[in-house]
């Protein structure tokens, strides 16, 4: 809707849409180049890593459907970029993940966009879609959303988590065991008989952490299927349309589950052959997919049960398990019961069984937001600095105060590590961070301070900001 208005109100003006992985960008250009752009013949363009179009597209369309890390590179030279200042409306998908590592940088988005209008003198609409959250309002202030007589916000719409279009059935399962192998080993026939019993002949997904447990978890849901004496009951196609799609399979793991009717999908596999699978999936030929949890985020597929199997990855960086983010827990239980496909959703979600006081809370609970901007807060002045947006210190204080961060050390300020909102030491606390983070990029030769109000940037910084 807030689309279709802009088209109306403003013509000549541009929108952008901004979603936070590639996979959801993908989805929406097919989803918009086919149906909204061909009915109202607006021009689209895509601006992923994959896809960088010339300066002519961008002058000419009309949406611009975009990952956070380009936009930003895009609009850090906005006042050269006539294209940059003529847009009207940006739509941020799945801005709770502002609180996530990509955060810092859709954090900047915003404060840059707002900047840029005040310094245009032209107003730019802020749409931000996101789970239910806790702390909603201060979202809203920072995003430029005004408040009416009573203090609410005019343009705020915050819905419990409960509420949604489809309504979902959820089953939370602890486990015990120390190690996590033997754990996920734990789940699987649990998680056979989770299909047979909420989802007997309606499409399933199982969501595992890594490429190796997709394919011991379908290996260990044939072995289930086989000992019940029913190994094909999750394939519905006929022998010779599985002996077709079984010759074009690259994947011998893939080739083997399929058979059976249970599909694999991680970034492992060939393009060719997950476009098989989603092809199989969607059409219902296949029963059962068992996938990674970068799925949640990109495909809308017609589930009508999602089994959670386990909460945590291995992280390459710590060298250790950790649990998913939240709002990656909450995508993957969205995945069950999709509004176009189903009336009803159901999502069994294993845990380890000392989390699971843990999840039962934050599952029903809206969470708070926080920014996470500081731990990054050296590339992003960088950026500004380059750009020239930032000369001095009292422009790098300026710019903090367009932040999130900024509104958050005030709300919650033991979060940050402040002590106190008193304005002296606030003032303190941000001077010490500026100092700091000016002293980093002074170290790696990326800036020179020749005074207070005169800071430049050298070669080494150009380059960090050019490649981000």
């Amino acid at each position: 809707l807030a689309i279709f208005q802009a088209f109306d109100k403003h013509p000549g003006k541009k929108i952008v849409y901004i979603a936070p992985l590639k996979a959801l960008v993908n989805e929406r250009v097919k989803d918009w180049r086919k149906g909204l752009c061909k009915k109202l013949n607006k021009k689209l363009v895509e601006l992923t890593g994959d896809f960088t179009p010339d300066i002519q597209s961008l002058l000419a369309t009309d949406l611009i459907i975009s990952t956070p890390e380009k936009w930003d590179g895009v609009s850090r030279s906005w006042s050269s970029r006539s294209y940059v200042k003529k847009v009207c409306l940006i739509v941020f998908d799945e801005i709770h993940l502002l609180g996530g590592d990509r955060g810092p940088i859709i954090e900047v988005i915003v404060s840059r966009m707002r900047y840029i209008a005040q310094e245009t003198s032209q107003s730019v609409r802020i749409v931000g879609l996101s789970t239910a959250l806790a702390n909603a309002r201060d979202l809203a202030d920072w995003m430029g959303i005004p408040r009416d007589m009573h203090g609410h916000g005019q343009g705020l719409f915050n819905f419990r988590p409960s509420v949604r279009p489809v309504p979902l059935e959820c089953h939370i399962q602890g486990y015990s065991g120390k190690f996590y192998c033997p754990r996920m080993a734990t789940m699987n026939k649990p998680a056979y008989a989770a299909i047979q019993t909420h989802s007997p002949g309606k499409p399933v997904l199982v969501f595992v952490s890594s490429r190796r447990q997709t394919r011991i978890t379908a290996n260990d849901i044939i072995t289930h299927a086989v000992a019940d004496e029913k190994p094909k009951q999750f394939l519905h196609m006929q022998d010779f349309e599985l002996e077709d799609v079984l010759e074009d399979v690259k994947d011998a793991a893939l080739k083997h589950s399929l058979q059976f009717g249970i599909g694999l999908h991680h970034a492992g596999l060939s393009q060719q052959d997950r476009e098989i699978v989603e092809e199989l999936y969607i059409a219902c030929k296949i029963q059962v997919l068992v996938c990674t949890s970068t799925l949640a985020w990109g495909m809308n597929f017609p589930s009508h049960l999602v089994i959670i199997k386990g909460t945590e990855y291995f992280d390459a960086k710590q060298k250790r398990y950790v649990d998913f983010p939240i709002t990656d827990v909450l995508q993957m239980m969205g995945r069950a019961g999709r509004p176009q496909f189903d009336k009803s959703g159901v999502a069994v979600i294993m845990v380890h069984e000392p989390k699971k006081s843990f999840y039962k809370k934050f599952l029903y609970e809206p969470f708070p937001v926080e920014s996470s901007l500081a731990d990054v807060l050296q590339d992003h002045i960088n950026a500004e600095i380059v750009s020239g947006t930032v000369a001095s210190k009292q422009d790098v204080l300026d710019y903090l105060t367009w932040t999130y961060y900024f509104r958050r050390i005030m709300q919650n300020p033991s979060y940050y590590g402040l002590e106190s909102v008193e304005q002296d030491e606030v003032a303190s606390f941000l001077s010490t961070l500026i100092e700091d983070t000016l002293a980093d990029l002074e170290d790696a030769r990326c800036i020179s301070i020749e005074s207070e109000t005169d800071i430049q940037p050298l070669l080494l910084g150009n380059v960090a900001s050019f490649y981000y």
